[in-house]
């Protein structure tokens, strides 16, 4: 059996499942700085994040902090639902946010590094569990990172948890750190809302991926998401959108100069109905779509690694 195959096999989708509902039902209903649980002593966020760096740590990864200063959104109940997100106050709190990394050391091209990421954050404007924005994409790449603790690759692998829904984006100072320290990262996945999609398409069982993709050297990235969905036959339906500028957590890598930037989503425009709502919870994800959509990821990152892109 193919080795690709044989790894992507590993994605265990109750393992996906179990994550998600404790990473936003139960212990932690959400992952927001501004937001601490009668009788616990830190914030849900800092509870995640601590989850998160447990389970890299129980696959043998040392896990890296970066911290980042950011604030929490206010909330403009005037504007529509899924927007009512407004600009922090100078006044308001600040906290530290922290980017989380795991690394793996390739072993023959190691200064060569392919980059899986996702916020793991949830709405610190509304007390919403992000089941789908960005819960999925958190245990997506929790699932990936495991799946590879042992395979022994060839070019460097990265996984980077960051926070979008603060302010600032701390994925900006991880792109720029990465510039500043010319962090030679030759392909970047970010994984977002996977198996986000209409009611239409959820009625109907489509199982969806849009790849997303800003500069023309993305576009390879891609078309390797559609050649990884057909070659080992997963199911997708695939689809590649050329974004008009940068956008999302891949474009902080963008604009800091990284083109191969890509982010998979489960559509675009996204259309989840609740989107930013209190209502994205873990009993409405496509798990399913976020298994499929993982073990396509997963796919296309391995063809990087063995130089088949």
């Amino acid at each position: 059996m193919d080795m690709i195959e044989t790894l992507i096999k590993q994605v265990d989708p109750d393992r996906l499942s179990r994550h998600l509902f404790h990473l936003a039902k139960d212990p932690l209903p959400y992952r927001k700085l501004n937001d601490t649980l009668p009788g616990h002593s830190r914030n849900t966020l800092y509870e995640a994040d601590d989850f998160i760096r447990a389970r890299l740590e129980s696959w043998g990864y040392a896990v890296e902090k970066e911290g980042v200063s950011v604030q929490a959104f206010r909330c403009d109940e005037a504007k529509p639902k899924a927007h009512q997100y407004s600009p922090p106050l100078e006044e308001d709190p600040w906290y530290t946010a922290y980017n989380l990394y795991a690394k793996k050391r390739g072993t023959t091209s190691p200064e060569e590094i392919i980059l899986f990421l996702a916020h793991k954050d949830s709405q610190s404007w509304v007390d919403s569990p992000g089941a789908y924005d960005n819960t999925v994409g958190t245990v997506a790449v929790l699932e990936i990172a495991r799946v590879l603790s042992d395979y022994p690759s060839r070019r460097s692998i990265w996984f980077l948890f960051c926070n979008e829904e603060h302010r600032p984006w701390t994925s900006v100072t991880a792109a720029e750190n990465a510039r500043e320290r010319g962090d030679n990262l030759v392909a970047i996945f970010n994984i977002d809302s996977l198996g986000g999609k209409s009611q239409e398409d959820m009625d109907a069982g489509r199982k969806t991926n849009v790849t997303l993709y800003t500069e023309p050297e993305g576009e390879r990235f891609a078309d390797l998401m559609a050649d990884v969905n057909q070659v080992y036959d997963i199911g997708l339906v695939q689809q590649k959108i050329r974004r008009k500028s940068p956008g999302d957590d891949d474009g902080s890598f963008v604009k800091a100069g990284y083109s191969m930037a890509v982010a998979n989503l489960g559509s675009y425009p996204y259309v989840d109905p609740n989107y930013h709502t209190e209502q994205d919870i873990p009993e409405f994800v496509d798990i399913p779509n976020v298994w499929m959509a993982t073990r396509a990821s997963l796919a296309a990152g391995l063809r990087v690694d063995r130089g088949e892109f």
